[in-house]
C-alpha cells in the first residue's frame, strides 16, 4: 500500500514546473467543486439537508486521504466539505444555472490544467495512474502548505525522489 510520500512524489513527478503548478492552484480547485456541483443531482432535501451523490463520493475521498495522513485528511475533508454545501446550493436552482456552473468550472479547470501541462511539456499524471484523479487535490493542498513552511520533512522527501519545482526550467533553489 502506498505512503502519502509515495503518492505525493509520483504526482510530483509531473509537476515541476512552476508555471504548471500555478496552474493546479486554479485548476484542480474548480474541478473539484465542478464534479461536487454536477454530482449534487439528484438530491432530496431532508430536515433542512440536500443529500445527493456527491456526498457518498466527498465521505469516500475523505476515508481515504484519512488513511494516508490524518492532518491533510481532515484539511482535505473540511474542504470537500465546503464544495458539497456549494454544490448543495447551485443543485437548488434552476438547471440552467446550476448546469452551467457545474460544467463551465470543469471546462475551465481543464483548459487551465493542459496549459500548466503544456509548460511542464508532460502529460498528466492521471493518463498513467487514474489515482492521479484523487491525489490532485491532496497534491495542490500539500504544495500550498510548503510554501508556508508546514511539512517540510515531507517536502524534503518528496524532493529527494524528483527534484525541486523548477522556474522555468531552472530549479527553484538555485
Amino acid at each position: 500500500m502506498k505512503t502519502l510520500t509515495d503518492h505525493l512524489a509520483q504526482y510530483a513527478a509531473y509537476h515541476r514546473d512552476s508555471r504548471n503548478l500555478l496552474s493546479h492552484f486554479i485548476g484542480i480547485p474548480m474541478i473539484v467543486l465542478a464534479v461536487a456541483v454536477l454530482l449534487s443531482r439528484p438530491g432530496v432535501e431532508v430536515v433542512g439537508l440536500w443529500f445527493s451523490p456527491v456526498m457518498l463520493v466527498a465521505l469516500a475521498a475523505t476515508l481515504f486521504y484519512l488513511r494516508l495522513d490524518l492532518r491533510f485528511g481532515v484539511l482535505m475533508g473540511a474542504v470537500l466539505l465546503l464544495c458539497v454545501w456549494v454544490g448543495a446550493l447551485l443543485a437548488q436552482q434552476e438547471t440552467a444555472v446550476w448546469l452551467s456552473a457545474g460544467v463551465g468550472l470543469f471546462v475551465v479547470g481543464w483548459i487551465i490544467q493542459f496549459v500548466g501541462h503544456y509548460y511542464e511539456g508532460r502529460k498528466p499524471a492521471f493518463v498513467d495512474d487514474l489515482t492521479g484523479l484523487i491525489i490532485g487535490p491532496l497534491f495542490v493542498a500539500a504544495e500550498l502548505g510548503f510554501i508556508v513552511g508546514w511539512r517540510e520533512p515531507l517536502r524534503h522527501a518528496i524532493e529527494a525522489r524528483v527534484g525541486p519545482v523548477r522556474l522555468h526550467n531552472r530549479p527553484v533553489d538555485a
